[in-house]
């Protein structure tokens, strides 16, 4: 009862703000206030200014048990120890790599990355993958009276085009 009093009052007094607005010839104005003075009313009659109520007394009592309760806090205390040590094990297990056991376990080859027993060992790499287009536009391949000097040409003309 006391819950729709409030309520009735509330919107008598936006109402009465609303006529006053209106009067200034601010009827805009004057009607988006009507509107929201007309909401405490309707949640009175509909009953969801007492389910309301309902729901805060229901948090508060929740909320007063959650805080006075020394098991809760207990609780809270082992999830808390449980997040920290998978946090620290995450941790630790990145920075060790594999296990002295695994290491054991796995043959030779594997440990170094060397190839199958019996098989010829790779060629050296002379440093350009075969059939590279080069950024100048020629191919891996150099003529023998090569020196080096059209790198330094490029750059020397990328320079200029910048005015360096």
């Amino acid at each position: 009862m006391l819950t729709t009093t409030v309520c009735v009052a509330l919107s008598a007094a936006g109402l009465a703000v609303a006529l006053l607005t209106a009067y200034r010839r601010r009827f805009l104005a004057a009607t988006r206030i009507a509107a929201l003075a007309l909401i405490p009313v309707g949640l009175a009659m509909a009953g969801l200014a007492d389910l309301a109520g309902d729901i805060a007394a229901a948090t508060a009592d929740w909320a007063a048990g959650l805080v006075l309760k020394p098991s809760v806090w207990a609780g809270f205390a082992v999830l808390a120890v449980s997040a920290v040590l998978l946090v620290v094990t995450r941790i630790v297990g990145r920075r060790r790599g594999p296990s002295r056991r695994e290491r054991r376990a796995a043959p030779a080859g594997e440990r170094r990355g060397a190839v199958a027993p019996g098989a010829p060992a790779p060629a050296l790499e002379t440093g350009r993958a075969p059939g590279r287009v080069e950024p100048s536009g020629r191919s891996g391949e150099r003529g023998g009276g090569d020196t080096g000097l059209e790198d330094f040409e490029d750059i020397e003309a990328i320079l200029k085009k910048h005015g360096i």
